[in-house]
C-alpha cells in the first residue's frame, strides 16, 4: 500500500551509515524519516562482518573527508559508547616495520599521524615493540593509542532504537525495486509495497552504484567487491597477542594487510587477506553470482584495475587457498605461529568504488541530484566516523532538500 502521506526522507541501507545519517536526520524532530533495509535484520553485510575496530586516522591523508571525519567521529563514537553502556576499549595498536625497506613508508604513516593530530603516537624501537607485544617482532614500530574495538552491530541496534524513539521507521525485508518521480517527491517500489517520499539518501553500500542507476543517477564509479577473510588464534593462542598489530601497508594498495585484532568480546582475529569476490555479497570462497561477476569483468575499470596489480591479486587468492601462504604472512609479525594456531573466521566483503581509469577511489564519494544524495564510496573508516558521516550526509540533505 502506498502511505497516505509522504515521509520527508527515505533512507535507503540498514548499515550503520544509513542507520546513523536517519539517526542526525532526526535530530531536528517533527522530520518523518523512515530507513528501508533489504535484509531481514540492520548491519546484514559490511557492518555485521566488520573487524570491529575504532580506527585513529592514522592512514588517510591530511584534509580528505576521511581524516577529517575519522577524527572527529572517532571520539564521538566513544562518547556514545560510554554514554550507553556498549562495550569497548581504546586499547591501542602498533603498526610494526619488518625490514629496513620498509622504514620509508613507517616514517611517511608517522608524518599523517602527526598531520592529522593522534594524540600520544610515538616511535618504537625493537625492544619497545616487544615491552607492549611480546611476542612480535620488527625492526621499528609506531604505538598510536587512540585506535579502539568495539561491536558494530551493537552500535547500529542502538542507533535504530534512537531512530525508533525520535519518531522514525524501520523497515527490514524492504528491497528497493524501483524508483520513480511523481509530483512534489518520488514513489520507491520495495518488497513490502510502495513507499513515498520527498526525498532519498541512498546508503546501499555493496548495491550503491546500481541504486544511484536506479533512480537515473550516473554514479560515475562501479563497486567491485573484495573479500576478506578471516582466521582466529586458537584459545590457548590468545596470550600471543595483547591488542592490535598491524604491517606496514603497501601504499600503492587500498588493504591493510593481514593483521591480528582482539575482538571486544574476545579472541583474536587474523587477517584479512583481500581477494576478489565473484558476488557482491558472497562470504564463502565458492560465492558466485552470474550478473555481478559479469559486471566487474565488463567494466574498464575493472579490468584497468587487475592490469595495475595482478601480481598482488594473484598473491592473495594463493593465500586464499593455501593456509601455509597465510601464516607465512602472519609470521613476519608474530613468528611463534604456527599452522595448528589458527582456526578458521568469519569474512567480510568491502565495495571498493573503482573508477573508469581503474584508481580505487580512496576517499569518500557522495553525489547529489534532484531530491537525492547518493552515497557510492564509504569505506573505512565509515563504521568508526558513521555519526559524524551521518551528520554531514544529513547536512548535505538539509542544503539539497530544504528539510525544515
Amino acid at each position: 500500500m502506498q502511505e497516505a502521506k509522504p515521509f520527508d526522507v527515505a533512507v535507503i541501507g540498514g548499515g550503520i551509515v544509513g542507520v546513523a545519517t536517519a539517526m542526525a536526520l532526526l535530530e531536528k524532530p517533527g522530520r518523518a524519516v523512515v530507513v528501508l533495509e533489504a535484509e531481514p535484520r540492520l548491519a546484514a553485510h559490511q557492518t555485521g562482518h566488520n573487524s570491529g575496530v575504532m580506527h585513529s586516522g592514522l592512514y588517510y591523508k591530511p584534509g580528505s573527508l576521511k581524516a577529517q571525519n575519522c577524527t572527529t567521529g572517532r571520539e564521538a563514537m566513544y562518547r556514545f559508547c560510554a554514554e550507553r553502556g556498549i562495550a569497548h576499549d581504546r586499547c591501542g595498536k602498533i603498526v610494526v616495520a619488518t625490514s629496513q625497506e620498509e622504514i620509508p613508508a613507517l616514517n611517511r604513516l608517522e608524518e599523517r599521524g602527526r598531520a592529522n593530530g593522534l594524540d600520544g603516537i610515538r616511535r618504537l624501537a625493537p625492544e619497545a615493540i616487544r615491552e607492549l607485544e611480546p611476542h612480535v617482532t620488527g625492526v621499528a614500530g609506531l604505538h598510536v593509542p587512540t585506535t579502539g574495538i568495539v561491536d558494530y552491530t551493537e552500535v547500529t541496534e542502538t542507533f535504530a532504537r534512537i531512530v525508533r524513539e525520535g519518531g522514525g521507521e524501520i523497515r527490514t525485508s524492504a528491497r528497493v525495486a524501483g524508483v520513480r518521480r511523481e509530483t512534489g517527491g518520488l514513489v520507491l517500489e520495495t518488497a513490502q509495497g510502495a513507499v513515498k517520499a520527498r526525498n532519498l539518501i541512498n546508503c546501499a553500500g555493496l548495491q550503491s552504484d546500481r541504486m544511484a542507476r536506479l533512480c537515473g543517477v550516473n554514479p560515475g564509479v562501479r563497486i567491485v567487491p573484495f573479500r576478506g577473510e578471516y582466521y582466529e588464534l586458537a584459545p590457548d593462542k590468545h596470550h600471543l597477542v595483547r591488542n592490535l598489530v598491524y604491517p606496514v601497508p603497501d601504499p600503492q594498495f587500498p588493504f591493510l594487510g593481514v593483521h591480528f585484532t582482539r575482538m571486544v568480546k574476545g579472541g583474536v582475529e587474523a587477517g584479512p587477506n583481500a581477494v576478489l569476490a565473484f558476488k557482491r555479497e558472497g562470504y564463502a570462497k565458492t560465492s558466485f553470482s552470474l550478473r555481478d561477476t559479469f559486471e566487474t569483468f565488463t567494466y574498464p575499470g575493472a579490468l584497468r584495475l587487475f592490469a595495475k596489480h595482478w601480481r598482488m591479486g594473484l598473491g592473495e587468492f594463493y593465500r586464499s587457498f593455501r593456509k601455509r601462504a597465510f601464516v607465512r604472512a602472519l609470521q613476519k609479525l608474530l613468528p611463534e605461529i604456527g599452522m595448528d594456531d589458527l582456526e578458521p573466521g568469519g569474512a567480510g566483503v568491502r565495495a571498493q568504488a573503482v573508477g573508469p581509469d581503474g584508481a580505487p577511489i580512496d576517499d569518500f564519494k557522495i553525489v547529489e541530484a534532484e531530491r537525492m544524495v547518493h552515497v557510492l564510496n564509504a569505506p573505512s573508516p565509515a563504521a568508526t566516523a558513521s555519526i559524524s558521516i551521518g551528520r554531514s550526509i544529513a547536512g548535505m540533505a538539509e542544503r539539497n532538500f530544504e528539510l525544515k
